[in-house]
């Protein structure tokens, strides 16, 4: 098995580097075959590694593949660890990515950069499979940050437009700050545990419950709630939570395949996946488990309405991204990690899709991305709106559809939490159920719906794009209907098993599946409870707002306008980050520039030295007059402080 891990691993890889190394012999075509099977090799070993260990009953692997090096007995070594919850992210990871490999030929047909984009989403999917196949830590910081350096790439792919640069300059530089403080909390665990490696690290965390460390003097902390928020730092960077969640709209300026590949399957869903790892040491700190719940609460509610003022096709998507993300960092807060992972599977699908189906209307409209200009497209887009319709109806949580078995169940694991902040999480969870059917189905009326927003040339031109963009939006499609009824092993029944750990007093899980009786009860009592009563209210605002009653909008944003401005705004975070981050980083730039580069270096050191020869030159110049009786005076001036200095200060013999 351990060559099949490898070779999982290792496909993708070998597929950029040819695509990337080798572009312009192998050619268009070459390049995406290359990718493509190398991907969909990934996928096909995966789907087998999942039926050996799941559907056969096989064993877990954990082993090492290849030792780094052993500082002072610490081992630093590459190596995997496949168990149920690996295999499961697995193939999320590689679906999601082989469908948006075969999207792309349709999407970036005539793109100047073809082969480099392919690389770099091979490039992506090795990376991520690597940080969930890791066994270590070291490992893990490798995937990490090789997922936020690629992700760099693609977001600048289009590297001429300023907009783009700018936008993966700041996904870069927010990853920063959250990797600093995740790889502070790696650091606290190997001084702590003495090992980076998972199983050990696990195995001795208990007897390290009671342990202190003292950040400032005398305020002792538990040193598993420091690590644990540490790393949890880490995971507000990458999956994008309040306050380091400013990066991720912006990443929008890549092309849609790798917004797409980003927001479902790579990158974003990195933190979710490694705090659920990482349950062993979060089950022993209820103060970190409650830093993740609040965090994750305001970033449900807060993030989602941004959506309900964006009229990028793209940004709308990526704020419903965002606030998913909070909910599924609600459920790790209430210790449901197994509803937080099937909510990042069933969320990686309809998200997927919807990424892609807006990219297909994208494509459709000539690269047009405002809403305001769309309208009408059903008559044109056949297959582009239904799979649209269902992508957004699994998004609020429709009944029957995958969104709606995993946000429900988040909803109902918040509402049987008894661990701090769990009220104000219950009531943001619900809010955000309103807030994301009226922004989901507020961009599906004005795309699809009401009157048409575009002119005669582009009207002439509007027709369904090729099967390379459609297939993979009906293949989406499918898991985005069906895969929610996957509820009853993977969140109510011992499928994880010791993958993911969770205490007696925290099992809230355990407690809804006292109640739980099959998918069709599910959907019963999810119909009579207030989520999906508020999902059909922000359903039908939607529709009446927008395809009935228009005006109303631009009432509403005429008397709520200070509210309006504040959601416009962003609640200031960027205008904050611009002033404090960014303009104190120039300040002190400026400031050192003045001190150290032209005071210091320039004028003392480099002007200076330069100023101190040259006089003291000038004076030496004297000298050298070149009269032949100056230098004869000299010597005997010279000859006569000689002797004068032997004389007088040379002791006798």
């Amino acid at each position: 098995m351990e060559t099949i891990y490898l070779a999982i691993v290792l496909s993708p890889l070998i597929g950029s580097l040819l695509a990337g190394l080798f572009g312009k012999v192998i050619g268009r075509s070459g390049a995406h075959w290359v990718t493509i099977i190398g991907v969909a090799v990934s996928f096909v070993l995966s789907v087998y590694v999942f039926k050996h260990m799941v559907i056969d009953g096989g064993e877990s692997f954990n082993g090492t593949v290849y030792t780094w090096m052993v500082a002072e007995g610490m081992r630093l070594e590459v190596g995997f660890l496949v168990d149920r919850l690996t295999v499961l992210m697995m193939m999320v990871v590689t679906f999601v990515s082989l469908m948006v490999h075969v999207y792309t030929v349709g999407y970036m047909h005539d793109d100047p950069g073809y082969q480099r984009f392919f690389s770099y989403i091979s490039l992506f999917t090795f990376s991520m499979l690597m940080l969930v196949m890791s066994n270590n830590f070291m490992q893990l910081f490798f995937g990490w940050e090789a997922v936020g350096l690629v992700s760099y790439l693609l977001i600048g792919f289009w590297y001429k437009r300023p907009s783009a640069i700018y936008a993966n300059l700041k996904a870069f530089l927010v990853n920063r700050v959250g990797d600093f403080g995740f790889l502070l909390g790696i650091a606290a665990i190997a001084m702590y545990f003495n090992t980076l490696d998972y199983a050990e690290v696990f195995a001795a965390a208990p007897s390290m419950s009671d342990a202190t460390i003292e950040v400032f003097e005398g305020v002792p902390w538990s040193a598993l709630t420091l690590i644990c928020i540490l790393l949890f730092i880490g995971a507000m960077g990458k999956s994008a939570q309040v306050p380091l969640h400013v990066w991720l709209p912006d990443s929008m300026e890549g092309p849609t395949p790798i917004s797409a590949l980003i927001h479902a399957a790579t990158m974003v869903t990195a933190g979710i996946f490694m705090v659920a790892r990482m349950s062993p040491l979060f089950e022993l700190s209820e103060t970190a488990l409650s830093v993740v719940l609040v965090i994750g609460s305001i970033t449900a509610l807060f993030m989602g309405l941004l959506g309900l003022v964006q009229n990028d096709i793209k940004r709308v998507v990526a704020y419903s991204t965002l606030s998913q993300l909070g909910y599924m960092t609600v459920a790790l807060g209430v210790s449901a990690y197994s509803a937080g992972i099937f909510h990042l599977m069933t969320h990686a699908f309809f998200k997927a899709l919807l990424f892609l189906a807006a990219g297909s209307v994208i494509i459709a409209m000539h690269h047009e991305q405002d809403i305001r200009k769309m309208g009408g497209l059903k008559k044109y887009l056949p297959i582009t709106y239904w799979t649209s319709l269902i992508g957004s109806l699994a998004l609020i949580g429709f009944p029957g559809l995958a969104g709606f078995f995993s946000k429900d169940t988040i909803i109902e694991a918040v509402h049987a939490s008894h661990i701090a902040g769990s009220g104000f999480a219950y009531v943001s969870v619900l809010l955000g159920v309103f807030v994301t059917a009226l922004y989901s189905f507020r961009m599906f009326f004005l795309v699809f719906h009401t009157n048409e927003r575009f002119d005669a040339h582009t009207r002439e031109h509007l027709h369904e794009p090729p099967a390379v963009v459609t297939v993979p939006l009906i293949l989406l499609a499918v898991p985005s209907v069906l895969a929610g009824y996957w509820i009853d092993p993977v969140v109510f029944g011992d499928y994880f098993g010791s993958a993911i750990q969770v205490s007696a007093s925290h099992d809230v899980i355990g407690h809804l599946a006292e109640e739980f009786h099959g998918a069709a009860g599910f959907i019963l009592h999810g119909i009579q409870g207030p989520a999906f009563w508020l999902a059909m209210a922000g359903l039908l605002t939607a529709w009446y707002v927008y395809t009935r009653q228009p005006d109303l909008a631009n009432q509403a944003r005429n008397r709520f306008s200070l509210v309006y401005r504040v959601l416009q705004n962003k609640y200031g975070f960027d205008r904050f980050n611009e002033i404090v981050f960014a303009g104190g980083a120039r300040a002190v730039g400026w400031i050192l520039w003045k001190l150290g580069d032209v005071l210091f270096i320039d004028g003392l050191l480099v002007n200076g030295s330069a100023r101190v020869v040259g006089w003291f030159s000038g004076i030496v110049r004297h000298v050298q007059s070149g009269y032949l009786y100056h230098y004869a005076f000299s010597m005997i001036i010279g000859l006569l402080l000689l002797l004068w200095w032997t004389i007088g200060f040379v002791p006798n013999g």
